[in-house]
């Protein structure tokens, strides 16, 4: 807190020797860029801090229209807003992503999400190969195998656990990814990545696959937990599928298959809670804003996981916990995956409530919970 302090005041008192107005343009959307250095960037974190960044962004709204634009973390950025800018920024190779310089130093200057054109074309085939269904498929018993192994180490015996533990990574399989990015380029050289490539990807891949498949798992325990309706519903469709196995049989594809309640209720889920709020591509843009417009998702603040019952069950570049068109998040079928097997191991051998009342969260960017989501769980028996 002190050096949060010292460095506001830091910033508070170089910003007075710094111009405070700019040259502008009428070609420039309308705003403010605020103090020079600081921009909007204090109140920007602190409603991530206070989770009230909707309602942060709804006052830009209010103000200013769909459009605007703003200083964050010292870059002039523009603010979009709508089904029209979800596709702006998720389609068409127009838009690098544009983090700030210390994310950028972490995931590296050859990530997916830094490539645009014909070099993110080349480089999203690559993991996709890794990352199709077809791929996957054969992988469903290995993360079956994983999930269990979890479970025995740091469910089993205790009474109490934190939800963050199933943040541990569900292991690669053996096939891995790096073997399969090194090997990519072997049939055709014009699809081949260089080494800085293969590294920022797989760390990439590390850094989004753990927390976010993490997030979304955290949020559905916490649902499980306080609607009774949805855990008994769920409870179902896992029981249907568990009592036509042994207990030593291995959950297959068609297993996941049949778990379409447990898939929409997660669908839900990240509309309501999704684990990033948006992205950085010279713009910035919010995946709740969308989410919880009531113009898309009649009644937003109510769960409803009718909402997912239909193939198309929202316009295009509505819904986008994914992303949407061209950016679409590769690695979202492993995610389908890992969440389906560790529920369906979750609500069958286990029963568990919350420890705290209180379970409000803020965001760093990711949720993170007031009390770590601390929970108390009981066997089921045999």
């Amino acid at each position: 807190m002190d050096f949060t302090i010292c460095f506001t005041i830091f910033l508070l008192l170089v910003s007075l020797y710094l111009p405070l107005t700019r040259k502008t343009t009428k070609k420039l959307p309308p705003g403010s860029l605020g103090l020079s250095l600081i921009g909007q960037s204090l109140s920007f974190l602190r409603a991530m801090h206070t989770n009230t960044v909707e309602q942060w962004l709804q006052e830009r709204i209010r103000k200013y229209g769909p459009i605007s634009k703003l200083s964050l973390f010292r870059i002039p950025t523009v603010f979009l807003h709508g089904q029209g800018a979800n596709k702006f920024t998720c389609d068409g190779n127009l838009l690098a992503n544009q983090q700030p310089p210390s994310v950028r130093r972490i995931c590296g200057e050859r990530n997916m999400t830094e490539l645009i054109g014909d070099d993110h074309k080349r480089v999203r085939g690559a993991l996709l190969s890794f990352l199709k269904p077809e791929m996957l498929k054969q992988y469903v018993g290995k993360m079956d195998e994983d999930v269990r192994r979890h479970l025995e180490m740091h469910w089993h015996g205790n009474q109490k656990v934190m939800e963050a533990a199933l943040e541990q990574r569900i292991a690669v399989p053996n096939k891995d990814l790096i073997t399969c990015l090194l090997n990519i380029g072997n049939n055709d050289p014009s699809i081949l990545m260089s080494d800085e490539e293969i590294i920022d990807n797989v760390i990439g891949l590390m850094i989004a696959g753990h927390d976010t498949s993490s997030v979304l798992i955290t949020f559905l325990v916490r649902l499980l937990a306080t609607d009774q309706s949805v855990y008994a519903n769920i409870m179902q469709e896992q029981e249907e599928i568990a009592k036509i196995r042994t207990s030593e049989e291995l959950l297959t594809w068609d297993d996941l298959a049949k778990m379409k309640y447990t898939w929409r209720v997660a669908m839900e889920t990240s509309r309501m809670n999704p684990p990033l709020l948006g992205s950085f591509r010279k713009v910035i843009w919010a995946a709740c804003m969308t989410h919880m417009d009531e113009r898309i998702f009649p009644d937003p603040s109510k769960f409803d996981s009718t909402r997912f019952e239909k193939q198309a069950s929202a316009p295009p570049y509505c819904f986008v916990a994914f992303g949407g068109g061209t950016r679409i998040c590769p690695g979202n079928e492993f995610a389908k995956i890992e969440t389906l097997v560790i529920i369906h191991y979750l609500v069958t051998r286990f029963k568990w409530k919350l420890c705290y009342l209180d379970n409000s969260f803020t965001r760093n960017p990711f949720p993170v919970f007031s009390h770590g989501m601390l929970i108390e769980i009981e066997p089921k028996n045999s």
